[in-house]
């Protein structure tokens, strides 16, 4: 990932900030940086959105397309997730360094969005045991200025929100097998209930304290960080530790509340946001991924 190096007068003063809840950029340690969301931006997917945390710049886009379920749950369709670490937003993401990243990026957020519980994964079955809608998510890193997974999270989010699924009809042909009409009416579509969709919280463990939306120079200050997905409810979905320091028991514990606290209060001004955006209809101003 990513990383800046600073020297130890710098780790010092970064340190000394966050003890004191200031930051370099004047937030508090449970403070993210301004957030600008933006939804339809890809005309040729089924849902979209661009996020700009920081400077941290996230493109999502989803197109769904008719698979077969899987086996050992047939009556559900499921997502799968594909990162793309651009080249333009760290040199460090050219070549093997950014196809291992995207890899385990795909493999988290996989973990914290394919489950019932973050997705009605039953509302995308079709026929059970035969036909399911299958959501590709493809998550394009345009920038990156740290906190990847909150900003990734907030994106998706965003992104199904927007999505629309044509409507499915079945029929029996002549030899008795089943045939899908698609409706060929764009508003003649399926809406996905994201509320239950959680938002991933990433706190960073700077001196005694801990920090959410650290930036690269506040990262490369802390030994260890907690990433915690987190619904609307304040129920945690997943849980990781990342990082090569170590943490003692009650500090995953501190950043575990602080993560359901902050987590929790990121949901009802993004879908009131959202819902604004969506009621403006063609009046709103686009800004697009390249803005």
């Amino acid at each position: 990932m990513a990383a800046v190096h600073l020297s130890e007068a710098e780790k010092v003063y970064i340190i000394h900030g966050v003890r004191d809840d200031l930051r370099l950029d004047g937030r508090g340690c449970e403070d993210y940086r301004h957030m600008e969301i933006e939804t339809d931006v890809v005309s040729n997917t089924d849902g979209s959105a661009k996020i700009s945390l920081g400077h941290t710049d996230v493109l999502v886009g989803i197109k769904a397309e008719i698979g077969k379920p899987k086996p050992l749950v047939p009556n559900e369709g499921y997502l799968e997730f594909f990162v793309d670490c651009s080249a333009n937003a760290t040199p460090e993401f050219e070549g093997r360094g950014g196809e291992d990243l995207g890899v385990e990026l795909s493999n988290t957020l996989y973990k914290v969005f394919n489950n019932r519980l973050s997705v009605d994964l039953r509302s995308l079955c079709i026929s059970p045991g035969e036909h399911c809608w299958v959501l590709y998510v493809d998550v394009l890193l345009l920038q990156c200025d740290g906190n990847l997974f909150d900003a990734m999270s907030i994106a998706i989010k965003a992104a199904l929100f927007n999505t629309r699924i044509s409507k499915v009809q079945l029929s029996e042909n002549e030899e008795g097998g089943k045939e899908i009409e698609l409706s060929d009416d764009p508003y003649d579509c399926m809406r996905l209930d994201v509320e239950n969709v959680p938002c991933i919280v990433t706190l960073c463990k700077i001196g005694h304290r801990h920090v959410v939306d650290a930036t690269l120079q506040e990262k490369a200050c802390s030994v260890a960080s907690v990433l915690i997905s987190v619904t609307h409810r304040g129920t945690v979905t997943c849980v990781r530790k990342m990082g090569k320091g170590s943490l003692d028991p009650e500090s995953i514990f501190e950043m575990t509340e602080a993560g359901k606290r902050v987590g929790k209060s990121l949901h009802a001004p993004l879908m009131r946001l959202l819902q604004e955006e969506e009621s403006l209809g063609q009046k709103r101003q686009k800004v697009g991924f390249l803005g």
